[in-house]
């Protein structure tokens, strides 16, 4: 497996999920909330090209730490959208470069274009999240 590329390190796993499905990254500047990860052989459809299960998965992660980012609150997906632009062959680096639209109350609007190498688009998502509140006993 290829080291990311300089400016990103390995995400802190969530639980047995995004441990199975990783390993992904995060650009490490301030501000800066892009997701990264390499396309392996496990990522994969049988044409060898990136499962758009994964690419759902993916985006949706990238999504949740983009709304983290901006309210400093877990959330849950309550719509997410995406558009499969281009196929994503194994061995492919791919970022996530979201965009936190709008913040309403619980409610954060947030997008997110999939980029592979020079800048070519491999998917839009748009989604919708609920931010949540800790529960005081």
């Amino acid at each position: 497996m290829n080291p990311p590329p300089p400016g990103f390190a390995p995400t802190p796993s969530r639980g047995k999920f995004t441990l199975h499905n990783g390993p992904t990254y995060r650009a490490t500047a301030e501000g800066d909330i892009r997701t990264g990860m390499w396309v392996l052989d496990r990522h994969c459809n049988g044409m060898g090209f990136l499962h758009g299960g994964m690419i759902s998965a993916f985006a949706d992660s990238a999504l949740a730490w983009a709304v983290w980012s901006a309210t400093g609150r877990m959330s849950v997906t309550i719509k997410l959208t995406l558009e499969f632009m281009d196929i994503v062959p194994e061995g492919t680096w791919l970022e996530a470069h979201p965009e936190v639209t709008a913040v309403d109350g619980e409610i954060v609007h947030v997008r997110a274009r999939l980029i592979k190498p020079g800048g070519h688009l491999a998917a839009r998502a748009d989604a919708v999240f609920r931010s949540l509140r800790r529960r005081t006993t």
